[in-house]
């Protein structure tokens, strides 16, 4: 492991007797990124996790986090990572400050201009004094980061940040997810909320029965791949016109558009071979891929344990 990787799995496998959970996963994590985790249910995203925080022990393999073997240096590597697991276990009795000195008390302590610097970050200085029983999902979602941020750590693993948050409380952990990255943070985040990793996400692994199926960049994944979305009045007609191309077999009609690449991979040169036949396009650009829909493709079945 290098300087520039916060947290790497080495041929990562877990089993539960006969029933494999993961897979031989190797993982790579880089310092300042956010990293998205994906994978359907049951694929093993929860296992890997535990996995690389130490709370349960590999069948094989090992995890580094910070450069250092998790299960021999546990006690030296987690001061140095914050993770929000599943539903935060906050006391609903208590303020949203009280909960924070209760938890800073468990790690021996933090000055109380932190408790003011993380209540800030997550927005919630002026409902500190507040129940927590009286917040809001997304409160409390973001009271559980704030748990997670006392120590000031260098690594974030997030299980389903925005699980149960309405739209605005997605909104909400989604802007907090960008200030925690701007300000130099490496987030590990698992997500079932595709939309939301795709617009926030630097890369991300897929996992599908325990195994790597594919990591690479958001922008690389949803990348055009040399096909183009046109708009004109008679798709039809330029649909069949672009399919006597050899260039253009795979052209196809969606919701009335026109989706196709171009005889030389070029926008414009596409154009000009419409407007020449007489087919004059109302607006061209090029086709991007949604993150859920290759998510789909890459991932068949949902079997497995989580």
């Amino acid at each position: 492991m290098n300087d520039a990787t916060v947290l790497t799995t080495h041929q990562l496998s877990k089993s539960y007797g006969s029933r494999p959970a993961v897979k031989h996963l190797d993982l790579d994590v880089r310092r300042g990124e956010i990293f998205g985790f994906l994978g359907p249910n049951g694929a093993g995203k929860t296992t890997t996790i535990r996995m690389a925080l130490g709370l349960i022990r590999p069948s094989s393999g090992r995890v580094e986090v910070l450069g250092r073997d998790i299960a021999r240096h546990k006690a030296q590597v987690l001061p140095r990572v914050g993770a929000l697991v599943e539903s935060p276990a906050l006391y609903t009795y208590m303020s949203g400050r009280d909960n924070l000195r209760a938890f800073a008390a468990v790690l021996g302590g933090v000055p109380a201009r932190r408790l003011d610097e993380v209540l800030d970050v997550v927005d919630l200085r002026g409902r500190q004094k507040d129940r927590v029983g009286s917040y809001s999902m997304g409160m409390k979602q973001r009271l559980g980061l704030a748990v997670a941020l006392l120590h000031d750590p260098e690594l974030l693993v997030l299980d389903e940040p925005a699980n149960g948050l309405d739209p605005a409380g997605i909104v909400e952990m989604r802007d907090l997810m960008r200030r925690l990255a701007a300000s130099g943070k490496t987030i590990f985040i698992s997500s079932h909320v595709l939309g939301e990793v795709q617009q926030i996400c630097d890369r991300v692994a897929i996992i599908n029965l325990g195994q790597l199926v594919r990591v690479a960049p958001v922008a690389d994944l949803i990348g055009a791949h040399g096909e183009f979305e046109v708009k004109l009045e008679n798709p039809e007609r330029a649909l069949q016109l672009v399919r006597e191309q050899p260039w253009g077999s795979g052209a196809r009609l969606q919701e009335g558009t026109l989706v196709t690449t171009s005889p030389s991979g070029r926008g414009r040169d596409l154009v000009q071979f419409l407007a020449q036949a007489g087919c004059w396009p109302d607006a061209v650009s090029e086709r991007q891929h949604d993150l859920e829909e290759i998510f789909l493709d890459l991932t068949t079945s949902n079997g497995g344990v989580n």
